[in-house]
């Protein structure tokens, strides 16, 4: 739990830094769903940089909590990045918290204490043959869900970028279960190799778009659904996911906490600089 509560901080911070980025990178009167080349123009911004070395370091962790807890616990953790942006938000750019906020944050906290202590092992289950495939082709859809955002209204827009991001993002959360032998001519062959690099770069790629247009709120709850449910599923029913003997009911009261609170606080997946003090308003 301390290497994912690690990879949350890395991405809780990052997305401060990515957001500031993105919005800098913008140019006037773009609209896209999905901008490839405001990704190019973005990693021209030292901050953006730093974010990625940030989500590097969180990846990494993110993978070793992966190998040891279930994928529930790891994803609860990992929404659970939005209340570390809430605080970087609030200490660098000096955005304040409300009462409400200040005990969202305090939400999620709980909800990943009540799942520390019902968290099992990691499950050792593979799943059906196919999964790695459904995996690819999952990861194939987001780019298509992307390249469609773009023909939407803002608002559906917005959550439609936020839910295929983490889509992409829970795919990568599958994936790393699934790949067992790492050396070079299994790693060639196998699909959910590919499945985790083209569903990590496409949910970048759709978040980054994300932070730039539309309601960052919105798209923001629609990532920590996405990256949370779906593989949370995945892991109980097929990897063999469990909680310690009796704690069931404690391991879904804590998901569902924490999860809640990280919705309660999407909007500073926003975290824009040209705001340096003040409330900020999602959307």
């Amino acid at each position: 739990m301390i290497c994912a509560l690690g990879a949350a901080v890395c991405f809780g911070t990052a997305s401060v830094l990515q957001a500031v980025a993105s919005r800098a990178a913008a140019e006037p009167g773009s609209d896209a769903g999905v901008d490839p080349a405001l990704l190019l123009r973005a990693l021209r911004q030292w901050r953006y940089l730093a974010g990625l070395a940030l989500d590097g370091c969180g990846f990494v962790l993110q993978i070793i909590a992966l190998r040891s807890l279930p994928i529930y616990a790891v994803g609860a953790a990992l929404a659970a990045s939005l209340a570390v942006t809430a605080v970087v938000a609030a200490r660098l750019l000096k955005v304040r918290l409300s009462g409400v906020e200040w005990t969202a944050v305090g939400v999620v906290c709980a909800g990943l204490g009540m799942l520390a202590l019902a968290s099992g092992g990691e499950g050792h289950g593979t799943g059906p043959a196919a999964l790695a495939w459904w995996m690819l082709g999952i990861s194939l859809g987001i780019l298509l869900i992307g390249a469609a955002a773009g023909r939407l209204p803002e608002r559906p827009r917005a959550l439609v970028l936020g839910l295929g991001a983490g889509c992409g993002f829970g795919v990568v959360e599958v994936t790393v279960r699934l790949i067992d032998d790492v050396s070079p001519a299994a790693l060639l062959i196998n699909p959910a190799v590919y499945a985790l690099l083209l569903g990590g770069g496409s949910a970048f790629l759709l978040l980054t778009s994300a932070l730039q247009r539309g309601s960052v709120t919105t798209a923001t709850a629609g990532m920590v659904l996405g990256e949370t449910i779906g593989p949370a599923l995945v892991g109980v029913i097929w990897l063999g996911d469990r909680t310690r003997e009796g704690l069931v009911w404690m391991a879904v009261a804590g998901f569902v906490v924490a999860v809640a609170g990280a919705l309660a606080l999407a909007r500073f997946g926003e975290a824009p600089a040209d705001r340096p003090a003040g409330r900020i308003s999602g959307g």
